[in-house]
């Protein structure tokens, strides 16, 4: 009763506010759900995968094995990219730009091409996340502005203006600011928590790739020095 009361008492703006808030809190924690399931795989997937690749045979036999290890998609295609650039280092013809320069030059392209598409999808709701956490601070000050400014208003034209009167309102408008900062607080820690997160993954990715890039360079050498 008490909601409906202060919902039926808003106006349009406070109401507003309020949906805004809503869509806010239901917006993050649907992210920060989805997050938290995406960040425990991605850690288990890259430790599991990196070890699987160094303990296969050859990269093909290392490109079959992480496709079932790797959930999430975070170090098979940095695998499958460097291998397509080794596979064709001696028959591509020298075209276009992208077959243009020596192997070291192509694997560091595909390489730095795949980690950001790795990364991308890593840092997706950070966006959604930390305009929350700045905004619905600001979004309930609002209602409570506008709250207070339209129960004083009302009051006003009611003559007598006492502090059982005013109390009531003005309570009623403070619980914007209290819900803005219950929406802002998850969505500031996630942001914090999935942000290291994603850069000890990030650090891992990067490792495994130069490591990757130096290991094809090292194996064509030979045939390079041969030819």
């Amino acid at each position: 009763m008490d909601a409906l009361h202060w919902w039926r008492q808003g106006d349009a703006v406070t109401q507003g506010a309020a949906l805004v808030l809503l869509a806010m809190s239901v917006a993050s924690w649907v992210v920060i759900v989805w997050k938290l399931r995406l960040m425990r795989q991605a850690s288990a997937d890259v430790t599991r995968c990196t070890a699987a690749f160094w303990q296969a045979p050859s990269i093909d036999v290392a490109a079959q094995r992480l496709q079932s290890f790797d959930r999430s998609a975070l170090v098979l295609p940095l695998v499958v990219a460097a291998n397509s650039i080794a596979n064709h280092s001696d028959s591509a013809s020298q075209a276009t730009l992208a077959t243009a320069g020596s192997l070291s030059q192509r694997l560091t392209r595909v390489l730095r091409d795949a980690l950001h598409q790795v990364l991308g999808r890593l840092q997706f709701g950070q966006v959604l996340l930390a305009t929350v956490g700045s905004t619905a601070p600001f979004v309930g000050l609002l209602g409570t502005v506008w709250g207070i400014y339209h129960a004083l208003t009302a009051m006003a034209g009611a003559g007598q203006i006492t502090i059982d009167r005013v109390s009531g309102p003005v309570g009623e408008a403070l619980v914007m600011t209290a819900a803005g900062l219950a929406v802002a607080i998850p969505a500031v820690l996630a942001y914090n928590v999935f942000g290291r997160l994603i850069g000890r993954i990030e650090a891992d990715l990067e490792g495994f790739a130069r490591d990757l890039r130096e290991l094809l360079i090292d194996t064509a050498q030979p045939v390079d020095s041969k030819s």
